[in-house]
């Protein structure tokens, strides 16, 4: 019997690795690592993490954790596959790197042992490498911390320059080990550098223990991978977020410590600023009473085929659903949850409309301007069968207008009760948009507001180029303007074709809570009650 209130369990797994096969024949291969679960409901792997790219080293140690939900009752194995990354921007799996090698093993098995290392091994060319898989459970406190170094009077490592300094912060392990977690930027041939402000999850640093030592390393880097030590600090967040500022740590080498008896120190480091702000999570904002509304577009366009022929996208009659209505239906059933009236507006574009025959490319699939609102996800799913056979198919395929009409949504909401609601508006489209650059400025005004926008590409077409509305890699440009934040999440259907509806939501909607978590912090929106 499942046990109510006891909290889910997080745990953090970090990776590194030692003396890897070298896949570069002028240089030593740029790592990275690739961690999947094995689903039992789909007899497959499925990708839960993957690991930054360290260039020209063959011992790297990862700084970006991967984070599992822990159950105790499942054998949850796991696959870790380090790669040698050839091409930026191109999935390591899809031809963007080479193996380098592969271990499995299990969650509970990293568990039990703390840190579980093994050899990696490639199928046809034997052992690769030694592999590290630390793990430690996530504190369920979150707090964001930003901080600001700076040093002076670094030691000089280069011989025909000044030291090219960065700094590298270790979370210690509750073993005693120091795991990195995060680096500054590299600046170039100084002694006196003074890094840029960043910010921290407060988990990734020291698992919210305001009392746990951290480490910070000064390396002078070199391009060849073989970083020289300059010197280590230690202290803890309870000390930098409470002593006076600047906070000074000396900087030590130890082993130049014991060689020189005059020795002092090799640098010192400024902390000018550090502070500490609470994180939130989607679920404080739900338990706070946000609500989530759901908002449907459907592209009505000519290239979808004759509604009544069996070989269009829009048929309706066949031996199932089509895979607008399959789309439509599995993401709407998971959003309808978070909405208490459950009536969602819904909106074509793209046909001609009875009786006139003029061009829409925003209407209501009820023909209710007034009251687009359809009851429940089966409400949306009987308008748009209805609407099909009322409409003649046309085009072009002009997506702004309803990005618009729902946009204006949020925008009154945001006036009238700010931090109550956020809208998903899922549109389904056949092919890519011609109206592109009025697309993405509409897309890029809407970032400011409480929305998120899904993109399902449903049929066989090329959508190569509607991917460029999804920032995963680089926030949206348009007119002059950078979105302030990725709102977008495009996904072919056809991925999906022969997954669970399950697979399909869960891939479309994985990026809607960090989105409504980093609306409302950018808002400065606190959750009610919290």
């Amino acid at each position: 019997m499942a046990q109510s209130g006891v909290p889910k369990m997080c745990v953090e797994l970090r990776v590194s690795c030692n003396g890897l096969t070298n896949k570069d024949h002028l240089s030593k291969s740029d790592p990275c690592c690739v961690v999947k679960l094995f689903r039992r409901s789909s007899n497959s792997w499925e990708r839960v993490g993957v690991t930054e790219t360290i260039q020209d080293t063959l011992s790297p140690q990862f700084t970006t954790p991967v984070v599992l939900d822990y159950f105790f009752e499942e054998v949850q194995k796991l696959q870790f596959s380090v790669y040698d990354v050839d091409q930026k921007g191109v999935d390591v799996e899809a031809g963007g790197g080479q193996l380098i090698g592969r271990v499995e093993s299990s969650l509970g098995t990293i568990v039990s042992n703390q840190c579980l290392k093994d050899t990696l091994v490639h199928s046809s060319k034997g052992p690769a490498g030694e592999i590290s898989v630390r793990s430690e459970e996530v504190s369920s406190v979150v707090e964001k911390i930003t901080m600001n170094w700076r040093a002076a009077s670094l030691d000089k490592k280069d011989l025909f320059g000044k030291s090219d300094p960065y700094l590298e912060f270790c979370k210690t392990t509750p073993e005693g080990a120091s795991v990195p977690v995060f680096k500054t930027e590299v600046i170039k041939n100084d002694l006196n550098p003074s890094w840029r402000m960043f910010t921290i999850d407060s988990r990734q640093l020291c698992n919210s223990d305001h009392s746990r030592e951290i480490k910070i390393v000064c390396y002078d880097w070199d391009s060849d991978g073989s970083h020289d030590l300059i010197g280590v600090a230690t202290t803890t967040l309870d000390k930098m977020l409470t002593s006076s500022k600047p906070m000074i740590l000396e900087c030590i080498n130890e082993k130049k410590k014991a060689k020189k008896k005059n020795y002092v120190n090799s640098g010192v480091l400024y902390l000018d600023t550090c502070s500490s702000e609470k994180l939130y999570s989607f679920l404080d904002f739900i338990y706070g009473g946000v609500q989530v509304n759901f908002a449907v577009g459907i592209d009505f366009t000519g290239s979808n085929g004759n509604p009544t022929k069996p070989n269009s996208l829009h048929y309706i009659g066949g031996s199932g659903p089509n895979e607008y209505t399959q789309a439509l239906t599995a993401v709407g059933n998971v959003c309808q949850q978070y909405d208490s009236d459950k009536l969602f507006p819904a909106f074509g574009f793209g046909a001609k409309l009875p009786p006139s025959g003029d061009v829409s490319h925003d209407f209501a699939l009820n023909f209710n301007p007034q009251n687009p609102y359809c009851a429940g996800i089966e409400g949306v799913v009987q308008a748009y069968h209805a609407c099909i056979h009322s409409v003649s198919l046309y085009g072009p395929t002009n997506a702004a207008p309803i990005i618009k009409h729902v946009t204006s949504f949020a925008q009154q909401t945001e006036h009238d009760n700010p931090g109550r609601s956020y809208f998903i508006l899922l549109l389904l489209t056949d092919g890519e948009l011609t109206d592109m650059a009025e697309t993405k400025k509409s897309i890029v005004a809407a970032a400011e507001l409480p929305m998120s926008l899904i993109i399902v590409g449903v049929g066989g077409a090329d959508f190569t180029n509607m991917r460029q509305l999804d920032g995963d890699d680089r926030r949206l440009s348009a007119g002059g303007r950078t979105a302030c934040r990725d709102i977008v999440q495009f996904v072919p259907f056809r991925t999906y074709a022969n997954a669970s509806a399950e697979a399909l939501a869960s891939a479309v909607l994985a990026e809607v809570p960090s989105q409504v978590v980093e609306y409302m912090a950018m808002k400065k929106m606190k959750p009610t009650g919290r």
